[in-house]
Protein backbone atom coordinates (compact mmCIF):
# COMPACT_ATOMS: atom_id res chain seq x y z
CA UNK A 1 0.00 0.00 0.00
CA UNK A 2 2.77 2.38 0.94
CA UNK A 3 4.66 1.58 -2.25
CA UNK A 4 1.57 2.34 -4.34
CA UNK A 5 1.09 5.70 -2.64
CA UNK A 6 4.74 6.56 -3.20
CA UNK A 7 4.42 5.72 -6.91
CA UNK A 8 1.38 7.97 -7.28
CA UNK A 9 3.07 10.85 -5.51
CA UNK A 10 6.18 10.48 -7.64
CA UNK A 11 4.05 10.54 -10.79
CA UNK A 12 2.25 13.65 -9.60
CA UNK A 13 5.54 15.40 -8.94
CA UNK A 14 6.82 14.46 -12.41
CA UNK A 15 3.71 15.88 -14.04
CA UNK A 16 3.87 19.04 -11.93
CA UNK A 17 7.49 19.59 -12.97
CA UNK A 18 6.52 19.09 -16.63
CA UNK A 19 3.61 21.54 -16.36
CA UNK A 20 5.89 24.21 -14.86
CA UNK A 21 8.52 23.59 -17.55
CA UNK A 22 5.86 23.65 -20.27
CA UNK A 23 4.53 26.97 -19.00
CA UNK A 24 8.06 28.41 -18.90
CA UNK A 25 8.62 27.30 -22.49
CA UNK A 26 5.39 28.94 -23.62
CA UNK A 27 6.70 32.21 -22.18
CA UNK A 28 9.98 31.99 -24.08
CA UNK A 29 8.67 31.12 -27.58
CA UNK A 30 6.05 32.82 -29.73
CA UNK A 31 4.46 29.50 -30.74
CA UNK A 32 5.26 25.87 -30.05
CA UNK A 33 3.62 22.74 -31.47
CA UNK A 34 2.37 19.71 -29.57
CA UNK A 35 4.93 17.56 -31.42
CA UNK A 36 7.77 19.84 -30.29
CA UNK A 37 6.57 19.72 -26.70
CA UNK A 38 6.16 15.94 -26.79
CA UNK A 39 9.70 15.57 -28.13
CA UNK A 40 11.05 18.01 -25.53
CA UNK A 41 9.48 16.22 -22.56
CA UNK A 42 9.65 12.66 -23.96
CA UNK A 43 5.91 12.06 -23.71
CA UNK A 44 3.11 11.42 -26.22
CA UNK A 45 1.23 14.24 -27.95
CA UNK A 46 -1.90 12.95 -26.18
CA UNK A 47 -0.19 13.68 -22.85
CA UNK A 48 0.63 17.20 -24.06
CA UNK A 49 -3.03 17.76 -25.02
CA UNK A 50 -4.03 16.78 -21.47
CA UNK A 51 -1.38 19.10 -19.99
CA UNK A 52 -2.61 22.02 -22.10
CA UNK A 53 -6.19 21.42 -20.92
CA UNK A 54 -4.96 21.29 -17.30
CA UNK A 55 -3.22 24.66 -17.67
CA UNK A 56 -6.28 26.17 -19.33
CA UNK A 57 -8.52 24.92 -16.51
CA UNK A 58 -6.14 26.61 -14.06
CA UNK A 59 -6.82 29.97 -15.75
CA UNK A 60 -3.73 30.18 -17.97
CA UNK A 61 -4.76 31.97 -21.22
CA UNK A 62 -3.32 29.61 -23.86
CA UNK A 63 -4.17 30.43 -27.47
CA UNK A 64 -4.47 27.51 -29.90
CA UNK A 65 -3.50 28.50 -33.45
CA UNK A 66 -4.72 25.92 -35.94
CA UNK A 67 -1.84 24.46 -37.90
CA UNK A 68 0.76 26.44 -35.94
CA UNK A 69 0.64 25.43 -32.28
CA UNK A 70 0.16 27.01 -28.89
CA UNK A 71 1.04 30.44 -27.52
CA UNK A 72 0.26 32.55 -24.47
CA UNK A 73 -2.15 35.45 -24.77
CA UNK A 74 -0.21 38.59 -25.73
CA UNK A 75 0.77 40.57 -22.62
CA UNK A 76 0.25 37.71 -20.17
CA UNK A 77 3.16 37.21 -17.80
CA UNK A 78 3.76 35.03 -14.76
CA UNK A 79 5.80 35.94 -11.68
CA UNK A 80 9.51 35.05 -11.96
CA UNK A 81 10.30 31.34 -11.89
CA UNK A 82 12.82 30.30 -9.24
CA UNK A 83 16.24 29.39 -10.62
CA UNK A 84 18.19 26.38 -9.46
CA UNK A 85 21.60 26.98 -7.92
CA UNK A 86 23.29 25.40 -10.94
CA UNK A 87 21.36 27.64 -13.37
CA UNK A 88 22.36 30.70 -11.36
CA UNK A 89 26.05 29.73 -11.47
CA UNK A 90 25.82 29.19 -15.24
CA UNK A 91 24.39 32.71 -15.64
CA UNK A 92 27.11 34.09 -13.35
CA UNK A 93 29.67 32.56 -15.71
CA UNK A 94 27.92 34.19 -18.68
CA UNK A 95 28.05 37.55 -16.86
CA UNK A 96 31.81 37.24 -16.39
CA UNK A 97 32.32 36.25 -20.03
CA UNK A 98 30.26 39.21 -21.21
CA UNK A 99 32.16 41.62 -18.98
CA UNK A 100 35.51 40.61 -20.52
CA UNK A 101 34.72 39.54 -24.06
CA UNK A 102 32.13 42.01 -25.34
CA UNK A 103 32.04 45.77 -24.66
CA UNK A 104 31.26 48.09 -21.75
CA UNK A 105 27.61 48.63 -22.69
CA UNK A 106 26.90 44.90 -23.05
CA UNK A 107 28.71 44.18 -19.78
CA UNK A 108 26.53 46.78 -18.01
CA UNK A 109 23.34 45.32 -19.48
CA UNK A 110 24.39 41.84 -18.45
CA UNK A 111 25.17 43.02 -14.92
CA UNK A 112 21.74 44.65 -14.68
CA UNK A 113 20.11 41.40 -15.81
CA UNK A 114 22.11 39.49 -13.19
CA UNK A 115 20.92 41.89 -10.48
CA UNK A 116 17.33 40.99 -11.42
CA UNK A 117 18.27 37.32 -11.28
CA UNK A 118 19.79 37.69 -7.81
CA UNK A 119 16.61 39.39 -6.62
CA UNK A 120 14.66 36.25 -7.62
CA UNK A 121 16.98 33.88 -5.77
CA UNK A 122 16.54 32.47 -2.32
CA UNK A 123 18.80 34.15 0.24
CA UNK A 124 20.87 30.96 0.61
CA UNK A 125 21.46 30.78 -3.16
CA UNK A 126 22.25 34.50 -3.28
CA UNK A 127 24.88 34.01 -0.58
CA UNK A 128 26.24 31.00 -2.47
CA UNK A 129 26.77 33.13 -5.61
CA UNK A 130 28.73 35.65 -3.56
CA UNK A 131 30.98 32.86 -2.31
CA UNK A 132 31.47 31.30 -5.77
CA UNK A 133 32.00 34.54 -7.77
CA UNK A 134 35.69 35.13 -6.83
CA UNK A 135 36.56 31.59 -7.97
CA UNK A 136 35.39 32.17 -11.56
CA UNK A 137 37.67 34.44 -13.57
CA UNK A 138 37.88 35.32 -17.27
CA UNK A 139 41.19 36.79 -18.39
CA UNK A 140 40.75 39.94 -20.45
CA UNK A 141 42.35 39.89 -23.93
CA UNK A 142 45.25 42.27 -24.41
CA UNK A 143 43.33 44.30 -26.96
CA UNK A 144 40.26 44.72 -24.76
CA UNK A 145 41.20 48.13 -23.39
CA UNK A 146 41.40 49.55 -26.92
CA UNK A 147 38.04 48.30 -28.17
CA UNK A 148 35.17 50.76 -28.70
CA UNK A 149 31.63 50.12 -27.51
CA UNK A 150 30.91 48.43 -30.82
CA UNK A 151 29.43 45.04 -29.95
CA UNK A 152 26.04 46.14 -28.62
CA UNK A 153 25.55 48.74 -31.35
CA UNK A 154 26.34 46.18 -34.04
CA UNK A 155 23.94 43.62 -32.52
CA UNK A 156 21.22 46.27 -32.66
CA UNK A 157 22.09 47.15 -36.26
CA UNK A 158 22.06 43.49 -37.34
CA UNK A 159 18.63 42.77 -35.87
CA UNK A 160 17.08 46.06 -37.07
CA UNK A 161 18.90 46.14 -40.47
CA UNK A 162 20.49 49.56 -39.96
CA UNK A 163 23.42 50.77 -42.04
CA UNK A 164 26.46 51.45 -39.85
CA UNK A 165 29.26 53.96 -40.41
CA UNK A 166 32.56 52.77 -38.91
CA UNK A 167 36.03 54.19 -38.66
CA UNK A 168 38.35 51.29 -39.49
CA UNK A 169 42.10 50.69 -39.47
CA UNK A 170 43.20 48.58 -42.46
CA UNK A 171 44.77 45.26 -41.42
CA UNK A 172 47.77 45.48 -43.71
CA UNK A 173 48.71 49.18 -43.45
CA UNK A 174 46.87 50.50 -40.41
CA UNK A 175 45.50 53.27 -42.62
CA UNK A 176 42.28 54.82 -41.25
CA UNK A 177 39.23 54.58 -43.51
CA UNK A 178 35.51 55.30 -43.26
CA UNK A 179 33.25 52.40 -44.21
CA UNK A 180 29.49 52.19 -44.57
CA UNK A 181 28.50 48.61 -43.86
CA UNK A 182 25.40 46.38 -43.78
CA UNK A 183 26.19 43.89 -40.98
CA UNK A 184 24.85 40.31 -41.07
CA UNK A 185 26.59 38.61 -38.13
CA UNK A 186 29.17 38.59 -35.34
CA UNK A 187 31.56 35.85 -34.26
CA UNK A 188 34.37 35.42 -31.73
CA UNK A 189 37.71 33.73 -32.42
CA UNK A 190 40.82 35.36 -30.96
CA UNK A 191 38.95 38.63 -31.51
CA UNK A 192 35.36 39.66 -32.20
CA UNK A 193 34.57 40.03 -35.90
CA UNK A 194 31.60 41.47 -37.77
CA UNK A 195 30.73 40.18 -41.24
CA UNK A 196 29.13 42.90 -43.33
CA UNK A 197 28.52 44.09 -46.88
CA UNK A 198 30.98 46.94 -47.38
CA UNK A 199 29.65 49.70 -49.64
CA UNK A 200 33.19 50.95 -50.31
CA UNK A 201 34.40 47.58 -51.65
CA UNK A 202 30.92 46.51 -52.89
CA UNK A 203 31.47 43.06 -51.37
CA UNK A 204 31.23 41.23 -48.07
CA UNK A 205 34.14 41.87 -45.75
CA UNK A 206 35.35 40.63 -42.35
CA UNK A 207 36.02 43.48 -39.87
CA UNK A 208 37.78 42.95 -36.55
CA UNK A 209 36.11 44.91 -33.77
CA UNK A 210 39.43 45.87 -32.15
CA UNK A 211 40.34 47.73 -35.37
CA UNK A 212 37.10 49.74 -35.32
CA UNK A 213 37.78 53.24 -34.00
CA UNK A 214 34.24 54.63 -34.16
CA UNK A 215 30.68 53.37 -34.68
CA UNK A 216 27.62 55.35 -35.76
CA UNK A 217 24.36 53.46 -36.36
CA UNK A 218 22.45 55.45 -38.98
CA UNK A 219 18.70 55.71 -39.49
CA UNK A 220 19.05 54.24 -42.98
CA UNK A 221 17.68 50.74 -43.35
CA UNK A 222 19.01 48.07 -45.70
CA UNK A 223 17.03 45.18 -47.15
CA UNK A 224 17.34 42.00 -45.12
CA UNK A 225 19.92 39.69 -46.68
CA UNK A 226 19.70 35.93 -47.04
CA UNK A 227 23.46 35.52 -46.58
CA UNK A 228 24.68 33.82 -43.38
CA UNK A 229 28.03 33.54 -41.63
CA UNK A 230 28.34 29.96 -42.90
CA UNK A 231 27.79 31.11 -46.48
CA UNK A 232 30.41 33.81 -46.04
CA UNK A 233 33.01 31.28 -44.87
CA UNK A 234 32.17 28.93 -47.73
CA UNK A 235 32.50 31.76 -50.25
CA UNK A 236 35.79 32.84 -48.73
CA UNK A 237 37.15 29.33 -49.06
CA UNK A 238 36.25 29.28 -52.76
CA UNK A 239 37.59 32.79 -53.34
CA UNK A 240 40.94 31.98 -51.75
CA UNK A 241 41.08 28.55 -53.37
CA UNK A 242 41.10 27.00 -49.93
CA UNK A 243 39.38 23.82 -48.88
CA UNK A 244 36.85 23.62 -46.10
CA UNK A 245 37.76 21.12 -43.37
CA UNK A 246 35.54 20.08 -40.46
CA UNK A 247 36.87 17.86 -37.68
CA UNK A 248 35.61 16.75 -34.29
CA UNK A 249 38.05 16.77 -31.40
CA UNK A 250 37.47 14.94 -28.10
CA UNK A 251 39.57 16.65 -25.38
CA UNK A 252 39.08 13.72 -22.97
CA UNK A 253 41.12 11.45 -25.24
CA UNK A 254 44.39 13.39 -24.89
CA UNK A 255 46.45 15.04 -22.17
CA UNK A 256 45.49 18.56 -20.98
CA UNK A 257 48.79 19.87 -22.39
CA UNK A 258 47.81 18.57 -25.84
CA UNK A 259 44.41 20.28 -25.61
CA UNK A 260 46.18 23.54 -24.77
CA UNK A 261 48.60 23.02 -27.67
CA UNK A 262 45.69 22.57 -30.08
CA UNK A 263 44.13 25.86 -29.01
CA UNK A 264 47.47 27.67 -29.04
CA UNK A 265 48.34 26.60 -32.58
CA UNK A 266 45.03 26.13 -34.43
CA UNK A 267 45.11 29.71 -35.77
CA UNK A 268 48.25 28.86 -37.78
CA UNK A 269 46.37 26.16 -39.69
CA UNK A 270 43.36 28.05 -41.02
CA UNK A 271 41.03 27.74 -38.02
CA UNK A 272 37.88 29.88 -38.39
CA UNK A 273 35.24 28.69 -35.95
CA UNK A 274 34.27 26.00 -33.45
CA UNK A 275 31.21 24.68 -31.62
CA UNK A 276 30.97 22.73 -28.36
CA UNK A 277 28.82 19.64 -28.93
CA UNK A 278 26.55 17.99 -26.37
CA UNK A 279 29.07 15.25 -25.59
CA UNK A 280 31.76 17.82 -24.72
CA UNK A 281 33.71 17.40 -27.94
CA UNK A 282 34.54 20.28 -30.28
CA UNK A 283 33.59 20.65 -33.92
CA UNK A 284 36.21 22.83 -35.60
CA UNK A 285 36.04 24.56 -38.98
CA UNK A 286 39.21 25.24 -41.00
CA UNK A 287 39.96 26.73 -44.42
CA UNK A 288 43.26 25.34 -45.66
CA UNK A 289 45.38 25.54 -48.77
CA UNK A 290 47.14 22.23 -48.15
CA UNK A 291 45.59 19.10 -46.68
CA UNK A 292 49.00 17.40 -46.15
CA UNK A 293 50.13 20.45 -44.16
CA UNK A 294 47.07 20.21 -41.88
CA UNK A 295 47.52 16.44 -41.57
CA UNK A 296 51.03 16.83 -40.12
CA UNK A 297 49.53 19.02 -37.38
CA UNK A 298 46.62 16.67 -36.65
CA UNK A 299 48.64 13.43 -36.50
CA UNK A 300 49.78 13.85 -32.83
CA UNK A 301 46.09 14.07 -31.85
CA UNK A 302 45.33 10.64 -33.35
CA UNK A 303 42.53 8.90 -31.48
CA UNK A 304 40.98 12.20 -30.41
CA UNK A 305 40.17 13.44 -33.93
CA UNK A 306 37.31 12.40 -36.19
CA UNK A 307 37.21 13.78 -39.73
CA UNK A 308 33.79 15.07 -40.80
CA UNK A 309 34.95 16.42 -44.17
CA UNK A 310 36.71 15.98 -46.54
CA UNK A 311 37.39 12.24 -46.64
CA UNK A 312 40.67 12.90 -48.46
CA UNK A 313 42.15 14.34 -45.26
CA UNK A 314 41.91 10.86 -43.76
CA UNK A 315 44.00 9.51 -46.64
CA UNK A 316 46.79 11.99 -45.88
CA UNK A 317 46.68 11.10 -42.17
CA UNK A 318 46.82 7.38 -42.98
CA UNK A 319 49.87 7.91 -45.19
CA UNK A 320 51.67 9.85 -42.44
CA UNK A 321 50.79 7.19 -39.86
CA UNK A 322 52.09 4.45 -42.18
CA UNK A 323 55.35 6.37 -42.77
CA UNK A 324 55.80 6.77 -39.01
CA UNK A 325 55.14 3.07 -38.47
CA UNK A 326 57.59 2.05 -41.21
CA UNK A 327 60.26 4.43 -39.96
CA UNK A 328 60.11 3.54 -36.28
CA UNK A 329 58.12 0.45 -35.35
CA UNK A 330 58.48 -1.80 -38.40
CA UNK A 331 62.19 -1.08 -38.83
CA UNK A 332 62.84 -1.93 -35.17
CA UNK A 333 61.27 -5.38 -35.68
CA UNK A 334 63.57 -5.98 -38.66
CA UNK A 335 66.85 -4.89 -37.05
CA UNK A 336 66.10 -5.58 -33.41
CA UNK A 337 65.80 -3.01 -30.60
CA UNK A 338 68.18 -0.10 -30.80
CA UNK A 339 70.81 -0.49 -28.09
CA UNK A 340 71.45 2.50 -25.90
CA UNK A 341 75.07 3.32 -24.95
Amino acid sequence: MDKKNWAVNDSDLTRLSRLIALLTLLQTKRTVTAAELANRFLVSTRTIYRDIRTLESAGIPIVTQEGKGYSLLEGYRLPPVMFTREEAIALLTAEKLASRLTDVVTAQLNAAAMDKLRAALRLSDRDHLEVVAPYIQVMEPGSASDRPNAYQQLVTAITAHHVVCIGYLAAETGEPTIRYIEPIGLYLSQHWHVIAFCRLRMAFRNFRLDRITSVVVSDELFSARTETLQQYWNNEAERRNKEKVVIRFNPSMVLPAQVQHLHDTKHQYGWEYEDILRDGSLELLFFVGSLPYLATWLLPFAGAVKIVEPESLGVHLSMLARQAYDAFVHKEFETGPIKRV
